[in-house]
């Protein structure tokens, strides 16, 4: 009995203890209700089983194997009978389906900004702008008002002398000259389309006897003193400039002072003169180096706007056996040679700054136009059998099938005289 007391006492005193243990502790207040803690613990006990039938579902397909129901080990849904140790009931297959919903599960989709229908979309602030955008805007401008301005100024400094009727009177009035027109037209229009140059523009026109370099000069004379006054465009001839072999000093300053005058004239004009020496084959040495000394480009700017063309029959010997023995092509290709040929006359055809022209044998076509023209200018009735026989009468150098006369058009105008 007195064990019994002693048991008793001592639990009692053990519960009174725990007792006044429990009131010294005061349990603090919870946030969290217990519903929501039982709603917390089995949506997560629900993540871990659906995570964990994924995995297994994805390691049997991975596997080869398929799967014969959920684990016994995980637990199971309180409403879904236990797979026990009998027979399993329909299993479930899985596909690589499976994995082809994780991705699109894990997927996730850009987020899109909704703007509500009743009010306008934000505009960004000027500080949010960026300012290279308007400086592009403007420095395209600026550069496309340049490029149209410097069109303009082309055209200004070209128009004034009318190239485009130069063009077609050339070409209607020289024939057998085609590809040398456009040559001398492409210098011009280049040339002319601006009024700062580094070098005057010098061109030689060198060809046979009878192809139309004198007509080209007499033409070229003609437009220019039409669109510039006729003071600006000079015509000089060796001959009837300079008759007296011993008066060539003379005629070297007169032709120094001549240049000099006109081109202070156009100077002050601000326009670009121009000047056709013919009979350059016929030329003393010293009036030829007047002319080399006028092409360099170490001078004012008053002799550097200045157009000097050069016609001459040098070389003709050189272009003429160059075309019988090409038939198929042009005397461009023998520039090189003519240049050299030429530069042993004298060093005025040896400079850089002088391009030379080559002008083609006249075939005989060329000669029936030329005195289809002639009859035309006289008068005559332009019969095409009697044009015929006129041309039949002339000299021709026939090669390939082609026959190209010997001396041009030099002698249309005397058969034609003899009608």
């Amino acid at each position: 009995m007195g064990d019994k007391e002693d048991s008793s006492g001592s639990f009692s005193e053990e519960a009174k203890t725990e007792e006044q243990k429990a009131k010294l502790i005061h349990p603090r207040p919870s946030l969290i209700s217990p519903e929501l803690k039982a709603m917390i613990r089995i949506r997560t006990k629900y993540q871990a089983l659906k995570r964990r039938r994924l995995d297994s579902a994805t390691g049997l397909v991975a596997s080869g194997r398929p799967s014969t129901g959920p684990d016994p080990s995980l637990p199971t849904d309180p409403g879904r009978p236990s797979m026990g140790p009998g027979p399993p009931t329909a299993p479930e297959i899985f596909t690589s389906n499976v994995k082809q919903a994780t991705h699109r599960r894990r997927r996730r989709k850009g987020s899109r900004v909704l703007f509500p229908n009743n009010c306008c979309k934000v505009v960004p602030s000027d500080k949010d702008r960026s300012r290279a955008k308007p400086f592009f805007v403007l420095f395209g401008i600026i550069v496309s008002l340049q490029v149209y301005n410097a069109i303009e100024n082309l055209d200004d400094h070209v128009a004034p002398y009318d190239l485009e009727g130069l063009d077609k009177t050339l070409r209607r009035e020289v024939f057998g000259q085609q590809g040398a027109i456009e040559e001398l037209m492409e210098h011009l229009q280049g040339y002319l389309s601006t009024y700062a140059h580094s070098q005057p523009l010098a061109l030689a026109l060198h060809g046979p006897s009878g192809v139309g370099k004198s007509h080209l000069g007499r033409l070229l004379v003609r437009h220019f003193r039409s669109v510039l006054g006729e003071d600006l465009v000079v015509q000089y001839f060796t001959l009837h400039h300079c008759p007296v072999p011993g008066d060539v000093g003379q005629c070297a300053r007169e032709l120094s002072l001549w240049v000099e005058e006109i081109v202070e004239h156009a100077e002050a004009q601000e326009k670009i003169p121009v000047f056709v020496l013919d009979e350059v084959e016929l030329m003393p040495a010293p009036l030829l180096d007047v002319l080399q000394g006028l092409l360099q480009p170490n001078q004012t700017n008053e002799h550097l706007n200045v157009i000097y063309v050069l016609l001459s029959s040098l070389g003709q010997e050189e272009i003429t056996r160059h075309i019988l023995q090409n038939v198929s092509c042009t005397a461009k290709p023998a520039r090189a040679l003519l240049r050299h040929t030429l530069a042993e006359h004298h060093p005025l055809w040896a400079e850089a700054g002088l391009d030379i022209v080559s002008l083609m044998l006249l075939e005989k076509s060329h000669v029936m136009e030329c005195l289809l023209e002639e009859m035309t200018r006289e008068g005559f009735y332009p019969d095409h059998g009697h044009i015929e026989r006129l041309a039949e009468e002339l000299s021709y150098f026939t090669t390939m099938g082609h026959q190209y006369s010997q001396n041009g058009c030099k002698q249309v105008v005397a058969r034609v005289n003899l009608l």
